[in-house]
């Protein structure tokens, strides 16, 4: 596609944060000021006015965008709700006994929850590479197969290398639906919409911690149905309705705004349309090898890895050790599974609360550093309150979990928003996820038998990690400020010499990062 072309079209609200300095049209939904001179062109004086054109709060913009909303988000949030039931449900499966009755060791469970994100990492970018080839429609339902199938077998194993060996290809399997909602919803959605909607489907993982903790419980009371375990029954059925589902993301699930069948051609025309408008020329929609190796020249590629890295180290082995941590406040077994559920209901309405705060005050980092410093305040609280009543150290473990699970739609957002091209923006965004999945493999290493019930060597480097985290979000902050700074001081000449340059997406001088 043609630079100039892509720039054809801008809405005209400065509170979305586009502006037009004479000339010179500034992308994307943050509010920043053009210090620089106008571009003195014939043809950036037709840019600006078909800039002006366009409304992105129109009657038709909002009917067009509730229709999207109603096709992709409840199924992305049904698809993740599975997703992460299948993931974590072995911390279900372990409060139901499956250590007891496999005869598993301490140190072999936690090699069985580490070797998942082992096999998650090296089949992201592959997996992501395949789904912009095949789009989401095809690639989805596959993964879903496999994975759904994969968590089902786990109900036959008999040792702990069984258990481990259907981990890694639950991981594996896994890794090619997880960066594909992050990557969808970037492709429909503009910068400053994303956040909401990837808060409201990743609400979904921790409905899946409320809702696998009451499943198992009902679950439970099957023991000894058909010769089987509460625990095989807890894989078998919790891995079923993933295979079910599959059927479903065959038939909703759209490809791209371009090719989409649900849409009209009107309607395609103006998704695209308004979409070009918020990212410039992050509009291109082919393979493009040179957008991919640009994702690995990206520096702030590498700063969302850092800091998604520390992140998930905490994310995953909370995720996997709710059910353990909360066991250790003295409830029997049954009452445990019953007494995860609100910890991951208030996650799930604060998650979202975030999100939306997120979108409309159209800022990332700051918001990203609260929820880290939440999260190191649970974690010091579980330290502090080891010794105190079940409900100081229940509310510790609640304001600790809501600090964790609401970072996860920012951290995905940010990226997502600032980075340009299709090509180069799955890539990154697989990049990024695989790389903070390798903080799972630490993180599941984190909690040992050991340390039961207490658990403070986990907490006390959770806390630790996450105090890094903050500094890291914050420098991050500082840098994507400076960078948009400095393209606002641009001199003509200086934003021409860089305008020239050949699929630059996000590089364009005209481009603003959300900070």
């Amino acid at each position: 596609m043609d630079t100039k072309e892509a720039f054809s079209i801008q809405p005209t609200s400065s509170k979305e944060g586009n502006e037009t300095a004479g000339s010179r049209v500034v992308y994307g939904c943050p509010d920043h000021s053009d210090d620089g001179s106008d571009v003195d062109s014939k043809e950036g004086d037709i840019e600006a006015s078909e800039a002006g054109s366009f409304d992105h709060h129109s009657e038709e913009v909002r009917r067009l965008r509730w229709k999207i909303d109603r096709r992709l988000v409840p199924m992305l949030s049904l698809l993740y709700l599975c997703s992460f039931l299948d993931r974590v449900n072995i911390g279900n499966a372990k409060v139901a006994n499956l250590e007891e009755d496999i005869q598993l060791k301490p140190d072999v469970y936690n090699l069985a929850l580490s070797i998942f994100y082992v096999g998650y990492v090296l089949g992201e970018i592959p997996a992501n590479v395949i789904l912009k080839k095949l789009g989401p429609r095809k690639w989805i339902p596959i993964v879903m197969v496999a994975w759904g199938t994969v968590s089902m077998c786990m109900a036959a194993v008999t040792n702990g290398a069984g258990l481990v060996a259907t981990r890694f290809f639950l991981g594996l399997a896994e890794s090619g639906y997880a960066p594909g909602p992050v990557y969808i919803i970037s492709l429909w959605y503009r910068r400053c919409e994303q956040a909401l909607r990837i808060g409201i489907f990743f609400s979904a993982a921790t409905v899946a911690g409320a809702f696998g903790g009451l499943l198992a419980y009902g679950i439970a009371q099957m023991h000894g149905a058909l010769g089987l375990r509460a625990w095989q029954w807890i894989f078998i059925l919790e891995g079923l309705p993933t295979i079910i589902c599959a059927l479903l993301a065959f038939v909703v699930l759209p490809d791209f705004p371009e090719t989409s069948t649900f849409l009209s051609p009107a309607e395609r025309a103006l998704c695209v349309q308004r979409l070009k408008a918020d990212v410039g020329p992050a509009t291109e929609t082919e393979f493009s090898w040179q957008q991919f190796w640009a994702a690995f020249r990206d520096w702030k590629v590498y700063g969302h890895m850092c800091v998604g890295f520390l992140h998930s180290v905490a994310f995953a082995s909370l995720g996997l050790f709710v059910p353990s941590i909360t066991l250790g406040f003295g409830f029997d077994r049954v009452t445990t599974q019953i007494m995860t559920a609100p910890v991951y209901v208030l996650a799930c309405m604060f998650t979202i609360t975030l999100a939306v705060s997120s979108d409309r005050l159209q800022e990332r980092g700051y918001h990203a550093a609260a929820t880290t410093v939440m999260a190191c305040l649970g974690y010091v609280l579980l330290i502090l309150t080891r010794e105190c009543s079940v409900t100081a150290r229940y509310i510790s473990l609640i304001v600790c979990t809501c600090g964790v699970y609401s970072f996860v739609p920012l951290m995905l957002s940010w990226p997502s928003s600032n980075i340009g091209g299709h090509t180069k923006k799955g890539v990154a965004i697989a990049a990024i996820i695989s790389v903070a999945q390798i903080g799972g493999v630490i993180g599941g290493q984190l909690y040992r038998e050991a340390d039961a019930p207490l658990y403070v060597r986990g907490h006390t480097i959770s806390a630790i990690l996450l105090a890094v985290d903050t500094v890291l979000i914050l420098g991050l902050k500082f840098f994507i400020r400076r960078e948009n700074i400095r393209r606002s001081q641009l001199t003509p000449e200086e934003h021409e010499n860089e305008r020239r340059a050949s699929d630059m997406t996000d590089r364009h001088p005209d481009f603003r990062y959300f900070e």
